[in-house]
C-alpha cells in the first residue's frame, strides 16, 4: 500500500506541495512564492503561467526532499485561494488575462451596476453572498467587458473559467490535451453563481452576469477521484481525488466536522468558519453562508463565515512598503519594546472593509497618534488590529448561530506570534487552541484525497489525528478588554466614506 498523500496549496503568494504521511504529520515540503501585480490602486493580480509552473516545481521538491516517487503517493488533493479567478482559452491552454485576485476591487463599478435593481443583497438567499468586488463572478464580467476579443471567444465556447483549483486540476489532467474543467461546491460557493440548495449553477444570475454557462467547470463534491495526472508529470497516473478551498480545508484539517465547531484561520488575511452542519443558516449579522464540505454523495455541510481582507498582508505592508521592520517575525519584537498601543489604532482598510461591514468606501487609517507614538506602538497596534477584527467577526457569529463559541482553533502564519495570540484570547475571552499541525490547510486537502481513495477510513481517523500543541487563556481584565474594543470600534469609523466618485 502506498504510504503517503501529496497537497497542493495554491495560495495568495506561493505554491506549495506538501507531503503527508498516514498520522496527518508532513513528511516534506516544496515551496516558491509568484508575483504580486499590482498595475493600479486597488488592483492585485497574478500571472497563471508562473502559479502553474510553479506547482510543477513544488511537486518536484517535495518528492525529492521526501526522497518518493509517483508510486509511493496515493493520491492528490488541492487546495486553493478561493475567489481568485482565471479565464483561459480552452484551445490553446493560455490564459486571456492575468488572474485577478480576491483582494482586488477593480470591480465595484459592476457591483454598483447589479445592485442598481435589488441592492446588494439581491442574491443573498440563493448564493450566501452580498454583491461584492471579492467573489470571482464580477471579476469575470470585468474580462469579458475590458479584454479585447473575450466576449466572442466567450461566446463562441472557447473561454473557460476557474478558481486556481479548476486552472491547476485542468492542467495537471492533461490541460488542452483532455484537462478535466471541474471545480468543487465549495469553491463554487464563492462566485456568486452557485445555489446553496441545489449546488449547482443558477441559470437567472449567469443571464443577469452576462455570463455564457459553458466558460464554467462542472461542479463535484470536495473527495472524489476527478481524475489523473497526466504522462509528463512526476505524480503521473496518480489520482486527483480532494479539492476545498483553502478556508474550507483549514477547517477539514482541524477536524471540525461538526455543527458549532469552528476555526480562524491567520494568513494574508483572516477567515473565521463555524461549522452548521446540514443546516443552511443566514446570517442577519454581515457573514457570509458558504458550503463547508461534501463528501462523496454525503450530506453538504454548510458554514457561517467572517472574511477579513487585510491581517498578515498589513504585517508585510509595515515590511515591504515602509520599512518598519525588515522580516514578518521582527513584528512580536518590535511590539514588545511596548506595554500597549500607546492610544493608537490601526484599521487596515486596505481593500475596504469586509466582514462584518462590507464597505467599499472605507480605506485604512491609523488614529489616536500623540507625538508620544514610537513604530513599537505602530508595531502593535497592527498586530492588536487583526485580533479585534476577529471578535467583530465572531461576535457576528455568535448572535447568527446563537450557541456562544467556547474555544477558538486557530491556525495560518501568524499562530506563531505568542502576543498576537495571548491579546486574542485576552479580547474574546475564550481560549485560543494551536494543533501540532499547523499547515492545516494542505491538511484538510489531503484529507479530503485521502478519504475518497480509502487512505483514510472515515472523519474518526481523522480526528484522532488532531493534537494539541499549545493553549492561551484570557487574562485581561473586563473593563481594559472592553475600553480597547470600545476605542477600536470608534476606530472603525473613521475609515468610512473615504472613497468617493472620483477617487480610486
Amino acid at each position: 500500500m502506498s504510504k503517503y498523500i501529496v497537497a497542493i496549496d495554491q495560495g495568495t503568494t506561493s505554491t506549495r506541495a506538501i507531503v503527508f504521511d498516514h498520522s496527518g504529520s508532513i513528511v516534506s515540503v516544496g515551496q516558491k512564492e509568484h508575483e504580486q501585480i499590482f498595475p493600479r490602486a486597488g488592483w492585485v493580480e497574478h500571472d497563471p503561467a508562473e502559479i502553474w509552473a510553479n506547482t510543477r516545481e513544488v511537486i518536484g521538491q517535495a518528492l525529492s526532499k521526501a526522497d518518493i516517487t509517483r508510486h509511493d503517493v496515493e493520491a492528490v488533493g488541492i487546495t486553493n485561494q478561493r475567489e481568485t479567478a482565471v479565464v483561459w482559452d480552452k484551445n490553446t491552454g493560455e490564459a486571456v488575462y492575468n488572474a485577478i485576485v480576491w483582494q482586488d476591487t477593480r470591480t465595484q463599478s459592476i457591483v454598483d451596476r447589479f445592485a442598481a435593481d435589488g441592492g446588494e443583497e439581491r442574491f443573498k438567499d440563493k448564493v450566501g453572498l452580498p454583491l461584492s468586488t471579492y467573489f470571482s463572478g464580477t471579476k469575470i464580467v470585468w474580462i469579458l467587458e475590458n479584454v479585447d476579443g473575450a466576449r466572442e471567444k466567450a461566446e463562441a465556447g472557447d473561454l473557460l473559467f476557474g478558481t486556481t483549483d479548476t486552472w491547476v486540476l485542468w492542467n495537471l489532467t492533461g490541460g488542452t490535451d483532455g484537462g478535466v474543467h471541474v471545480t468543487d461546491v465549495t469553491n463554487a460557493s464563492r462566485t456568486l453563481f452557485m445555489d446553496l440548495e441545489t449546488l449547482q449553477w443558477d441559470d437567472e444570475i449567469l443571464e443577469v452576469f452576462g455570463v455564457p454557462k459553458s466558460m464554467l467547470p462542472e461542479i463535484k463534491s470536495s473527495s472524489e477521484v476527478y481524475g489523473t495526472v497526466e504522462s509528463s508529470n512526476l505524480l503521473r497516473e496518480v489520482p486527483i481525488a480532494g479539492i476545498l478551498g483553502d478556508q474550507q480545508a483549514a477547517t477539514f484539517g482541524q477536524a471540525a466536522f461538526d455543527a458549532g465547531e469552528a476555526k480562524n484561520t491567520y494568513g494574508t488575511g483572516n477567515f473565521l468558519i463555524f461549522n452548521t452542519g446540514t443546516e443552511i443558516v443566514k446570517s442577519e449579522n454581515g457573514l457570509l453562508t458558504t458550503v463547508g464540505y461534501k463528501l462523496g454523495d454525503g450530506e453538504t455541510h454548510y458554514a457561517l463565515e467572517g472574511s477579513i481582507a487585510v491581517t498578515g498582508s498589513l504585517v508585510q505592508w509595515l515590511r515591504d512598503n515602509l520599512g518598519i521592520v525588515n522580516s514578518a517575525p521582527e513584528i512580536e519584537t518590535l511590539a514588545k519594546t511596548v506595554d500597549d498601543n500607546g492610544g493608537a489604532y490601526f484599521v487596515p482598510a486596505f481593500s475596504g472593509l469586509f466582514a462584518p461591514y462590507w464597505r467599499a468606501d472605507a480605506r485604512g487609517a491609523l488614529v489616536g497618534l500623540t507625538r508620544y507614538i514610537n513604530k513599537g506602538h505602530i508595531a502593535r497596534a497592527a498586530l492588536e488590529a487583526t485580533a479585534f477584527q476577529t471578535r467583530e467577526v465572531l461576535d457576528a457569529v455568535n448572535a447568527d448561530s446563537g450557541v456562544p463559541l467556547e474555544e477558538l482553533k486557530v491556525d495560518g502564519g501568524m499562530i506563531a506570534n505568542d502576543l498576537l495570540m495571548q491579546f486574542q484570547a485576552d479580547q474574546l475571552g475564550v481560549p485560543v487552541v494551536r494543533p501540532e499541525v499547523a499547515e492545516t490547510t494542505a491538511l484538510g486537502a489531503a484529507y479530503a484525497a485521502g478519504l475518497a481513495v480509502g487512505f483514510w477510513k472515515n472523519l474518526d481517523d481523522l480526528r484522532n489525528n488532531w493534537q494539541e500543541n499549545k493553549r492561551w487563556t484570557p487574562s485581561m481584565d473586563e473593563e481594559q478588554r472592553e475600553r480597547t474594543y470600545r476605542n477600536w470600534k470608534k476606530a472603525v469609523t473613521k475609515t468610512f466614506d473615504w472613497v468617493d466618485e472620483d477617487v480610486d
